[in-house]
Parts: C-alpha cells; structure tokens; sequence
C-alpha cells in the first residue's frame, strides 16, 4: 500500500515531535547520570556539564562509605522485599477466599473492600490509629496501613474467577484442602499476576516517603527516600561518620555530586527489576479484566 504525500509528511512530522518529546524526557536522566560520574574539579569549574573528560566514582565511593545512607538503604530493600512478600501473601490469600462463593459474608467483604477504594478518611484517622496501635517510630507503621489494594484484590479476584472450578474439584477428589489448593494450584497458576502485582507493591514500598515523614521521627529507621530528601536539602546530611566527612572535604566534592548520585542508587534497583519481570508483566497486568 503506498502512502500519499499526506501521510508520509503526518508521519514525518509525528516522527520528529516524537522524537523531541524523548529527548526532552531522556535530558534530565541522561544528566543526573553523568553527573554522579563527573570528575569533583571538573564539575566545580565547568558548572554544567554535557560531556565529561574524567569520570569519577568519587561521590559513590563517598555515599557507600556514609552509615546513615547504608542505613536507609538497608530499610528500604527490606520494605521492598519482606513487605512485597507479605503484600502478596495478603493479597492473594483474600482475593481466593472472595472467589470462593460458599463463603460466608463474601459480599459484605465485598463492600467493605470497595468502600475503601470509593473514599479516602485522610491523613488523621491513620496517624491516630498508628499512635494508638504504638507503632509510631516503628517500622510496622509503614507495612500495616498499606499491607494490601482493594482494587488489586479485585483484580486477582477476578483472575481467580477465570480459573476452571474443574481443577479445585480435581483436587478435592486426590485429598486436598483449600489452603492446599491454594498454595498447590492456585498460586501457581498465578504467577503472572503474582509478578505483576509484586512490582506494583515493590516499587511503592520502595518510594516509601510520605507515610515515613510522619510516622518515623528516628534518623536510623528513616528509609532511603526520606534520607535522599534531607539530602537535596543539605547535602552534609548524608555524613555519616568522620572518615566519610574527612573524605568529602579531602575530595572536594561538590553537593550536587552527591545529589546526583543518591538519585542513580535509589533508582537503579527498580529499573533492573522491571526487565526481570518484563515476560510477566504485560501479562499480569491484565488479570481480571476479561473473563474467557
């Protein structure tokens, strides 16, 4: 099929303003990059730059070294990866029950979950039940609120939904029970929702930082985006001890290095998670929301 002048100058035209909107995406990631690889002298006397003539890992080397941000690393992978499991465990396990029709209450449980989705209570009535269950500078505050999604139980719900009773069945006649069932056939065969869902919960337990501002007030338990926040504030933040603050004045780095830095390590983990999951996630993402 041959195209007319029309379409061959549209497409020429949404080429190019496509091809503008990423370079204007990509720019600031491209430069938060070189940046923390720039050379300390180099960037203080250059100001801006585009193109480094000496890379340097002077400001990591520097960030690794800090115990405060090993710390708030350290909080932040375990919310990611405990937490995510948890979130999961929870999910799942409440979105079978619902799908089961023999359970008692199951619609009840049904508008409860979905009245949760339709209004949002604020941010009081959290904070109080945070200090009255005495989780204020404790690490569970940051699970327990947010330990599972109505709308992702109603997703998984309706990917359990689609899953032949025939087999349940078939495995109620061999002795199986439903927590067998559910860990023997169900899970399994969710697998990439499972996935899907495990980023979603990874990546907000990751970013971890409104609900850290209020209920953690100790700097050992903060996690690593709160640390990355004093950060962009004030740099010397991120000194941990007197060999990392000796090396920073040694080195001369500037702020803004370290800045840039912090950036590329906190983001790092969930841009190589993503390629992981990649085979599941278009997928995943689409448990139900059609029925076969």
């Amino acid at each position: 099929m041959r195209l007319s002048w029309k379409d061959r100058m549209f497409d020429s035209v949404n080429a190019v303003l496509l091809g503008i909107a990423g370079l204007v995406t990509l720019f600031p990631l491209y430069y938060v990059f070189v940046v923390s690889f720039t050379d300390p002298l180099e960037y203080t006397t250059k100001g801006l730059v585009l193109f480094p003539e000496k890379w340097s890992l002077v400001s990591y080397q520097y960030l690794l070294s800090t115990d405060s941000f090993i710390r708030a690393t350290g909080n932040s992978a375990f919310l990611a990866i405990a937490d995510t499991a948890l979130s999961l465990l929870v999910t799942s396990g409440l979105a079978y029950a619902l799908s089961r029709r023999r359970l008692q209450g199951r619609r009840i449980m049904m508008l409860g979950i979905l009245l949760t989705m339709l209004f949002n209570p604020g941010l009081i009535p959290p904070y109080l039940l945070v200090r009255d269950l005495h989780l204020i500078n404790n690490i569970w505050s940051l699970i327990l609120p947010v330990l599972t999604s109505g709308w992702y139980v109603l997703l998984m719900k309706g990917f359990f939904d689609s899953i032949p009773p025939s087999l349940e069945e078939s495995a109620r006649i061999d002795g199986c029970n439903d927590l067998s069932v559910w860990v023997r056939i169900i899970l399994p065969l969710s697998l990439p929702s499972l996935a899907a869902f495990g980023l979603f919960y990874a990546v907000a337990y990751w970013n971890t930082f409104f609900s850290a501002l209020l209920y953690i007030n100790e700097f050992e338990k903060q996690p690593l985006q709160v640390l990355l926040q004093n950060m962009l504030i004030d740099a010397s933040t991120a000194a941990g001890g007197s060999a990392a603050q000796e090396m920073m004045s040694e080195q001369k780095i500037p702020p803004e290095t370290l800045k840039m830095a912090a950036v590329v390590i906190a983001t790092t983990p969930i841009v190589l998670v993503y390629p992981l999951l990649q085979m599941h996630f278009s997928k995943g993402v689409m448990v139900g929301s059609v029925k076969e």
